[in-house]
């Protein structure tokens, strides 16, 4: 085990874990385990070892996070989390490798979901708009659909504007 490892495991937190970021720990390990950020913008970055760092976010803001773990036989895991980073003392559902946790506005588990996340991601950012900045409601959206078996809508530029002017009436 390494020292962070060790002093999780006795209880101690690491030493950034009582500010106001979300930290989320991502770990590569060739063929194994890939953990990483699809989209976000990131306020601090920290390298623990070769093999993992921890991305940190302000309140407030939206990511995706995408976990991949396999064996000698093939796939075992695949998810995409979409959470928005939550304020100290404001509640939060709680994922794994994000500290402390985050408002869940997407979860999806499956690789040909995951994939298909992946691709709306895309059609989001061919578009012109920033992931980050979408709707929350539209990620609740898109997992839903998802988890139904249905196809999500797309997310316009039509309906970005109107999200935009929403929040500029309510704060």
């Amino acid at each position: 085990m390494t020292s962070a490892t060790t002093s999780r495991a006795r209880g101690h937190a690491l030493p950034f874990a009582h500010d106001a970021l979300t930290h989320v720990e991502l770990t590569h390990i060739e063929k194994r385990v890939e953990n990483w950020i699809r989209f976000g913008h990131e306020a601090q970055e920290q390298i623990l070892d070769r093999r993992r760092r921890v991305f940190s976010f302000r309140p407030g803001s939206v990511f995706a996070f995408v976990r991949w773990a396999a064996n000698d036989f093939g796939t075992i895991a695949s998810r995409i989390d979409i959470p928005r980073a939550v304020a100290p003392g404001e509640p939060c559902q709680t994922v794994p490798f994000i500290r402390p946790g985050g408002e869940i506005l997407l979860r999806v588990a499956g690789w040909p979901k995951v994939e298909q996340v992946l691709r709306h991601i895309d059609a989001v950012e061919e578009a012109g708009i920033d992931a980050c900045a979408v709707s929350p409601d539209h990620w609740r959206h898109v997992g839903n659909r998802l988890n139904a078996n249905e196809q999500p809508r797309p997310y316009t530029m039509a309906r970005h504007r109107a999200w935009l002017r929403r929040q500029e009436i309510v704060p």
